[in-house]
């Protein structure tokens, strides 16, 4: 049972018209596992994250969670077999608390009967509580502890994107995919949440896909790296290997340096 695929996707396939976005993408992706997607503008990497998420229908291809099939099943089922997701642009309730935010997370796995919420029955208190200490839990986790009761809209974009992530992490998933998770981030920021995802990584042992544009950042952080091109998967291996592959120095190192030439 615990060789079973947290995420398995085979032969994923997204056309929109005459245009084939995904082409045969697959992923493997273990508890654990850290895991990158990069490639250069256009290559499909956003549309393979909205399928793997539900966001999107596959016109091909199937999709497991935990060995359970949950091909075209909508993003509150993904999310309900365990797949949690951030995205490209901060969503926090400004105006809450970190905590309060991140109590929002553990809802869907710790909230009372709709009966008992209504007339706040003793059994609403109680799970409220239990999520508020395993929400404290988490803020204390993720270095936030300090600024638990401040409002998150005050915080740091990097502080922000911590609390982000925490706010995930509450649903309790088994894999956490990150959508450009350094998007306006600064060069202190970034460094500081490549450790912050490895500690995350190591310390609740869930699987986590990166999506960035950020090769550098991929490259640091990730210990195994998958390359699109076109929609296709054309390279899949160690930061090393991907490096010195034809192919992507090619389709995205080799762009990236031409145009720093003519920069």
């Amino acid at each position: 049972m615990s060789d079973t695929p947290v995420i398995e996707a085979l032969g994923l396939a997204k056309r929109f018209g005459g245009l084939l976005a995904v082409d045969g993408y697959d992923l493997r992706l273990g508890r654990g596992d850290l895991v990158g997607l990069i490639g250069p503008n256009g290559a499909g990497k956003t549309t393979a994250f909205n399928l793997l998420t539900g966001v999107l229908k596959p016109s091909a291809g199937s999709i497991s969670v935990s060995g359970k099939d949950m091909t075209g099943q909508p993003p509150h089922r993904m999310a309900h077999a365990g797949l949690a997701r951030t995205f490209q642009n901060i969503r926090l309730f400004e105006d809450l608390s970190v905590l309060e935010n991140v109590m929002c997370g553990g809802h869907m796995r710790h909230s009372a009967s709709t009966l008992a919420t209504m007339f706040q029955l003793p059994s609403f208190w109680r799970s409220e509580e239990t999520l508020r200490q395993m929400s404290r839990d988490i803020v204390d986790r993720i270095g936030l502890s300090a600024f638990a009761q401040q409002r998150a809209g005050d915080l740091s974009y990097g502080d922000q994107r911590r609390v982000e992530i925490g706010r995930a992490l509450a649903g309790e998933p088994a894999a956490l995919l990150l959508d450009e998770p350094a998007a306006g981030l600064n060069p202190s920021e970034t460094s500081n949440l490549v450790s912050f995802i490895r500690q995350v990584n190591a310390e609740f042992g869930i699987a986590i896909l990166v999506v960035e544009h950020d090769m550098h950042l991929v490259m640091g952080l990730c210990d195994r790296i998958q390359v699109l091109n076109r929609g296709k998967l054309i390279a899949e291996g160690s930061p090393q290997e991907v490096q010195k592959d034809p192919a992507v120095i090619e389709a995205y190192l080799g762009t990236g340096r031409k145009e720093k030439t003519h920069a």
